[in-house]
């Protein structure tokens, strides 16, 4: 690994980032190491601090400038982000999700209809599922019922 002042922020980064995933997973398992409670935190902190420690050690110099996204086009996803969330009572998750995914795609340069729709319907449907089998109070649903 080079050391450039990119990577070296990178790695503090990702120090940062897998000793929170570390103590939070550690934090978890010291409260309740009963498997309702930590059946979804421990795997997902296991795959993120071997994707930290995966990106460690296959950090390249960055050898051209990275494109950067300038504040005004981020705008329109933090907008529609927070119309997301404020009308998931209303669409229910799942609806509300679907659309999110859909506005997300075209808002980021996908204009093939039929992939936004099918990604949308599939995915979307896929995280109501699991959000609403997961977590242990029911989320506002419009099509997939609550009760698992």
């Amino acid at each position: 690994m080079i050391l450039t002042k990119e990577n070296i922020a990178n790695s503090i980064v990702l120090l940062c980032l897998a000793t929170f995933v570390l103590w939070y997973a550690i934090d978890t398992h010291n409260a309740s190491s009963s498997m309702e409670n930590i059946i979804l935190i421990l795997p997902v902190a296991a795959i993120t601090l071997c994707l930290c420690i995966y990106e460690f050690f296959t950090q390249k110099e960055i050898q051209a400038k990275e494109e950067k996204d300038d504040f005004l086009s981020v705008i329109p996803v933090v907008i529609l982000f927070t119309i997301y969330v404020l009308t998931l009572e209303i669409l229910g998750f799942d609806i509300g999700t679907i659309i999110f995914l859909g506005l997300f795609l075209f808002f980021h340069g996908e204009k093939r209809l039929p992939w936004i729709l099918g990604y949308s319907l599939v995915y979307g449907f896929i995280i109501a599922y699991f959000f609403s089998a997961m977590l242990p109070y029911p989320m506002p649903m419009t099509i997939l019922p609550t009760d698992y």
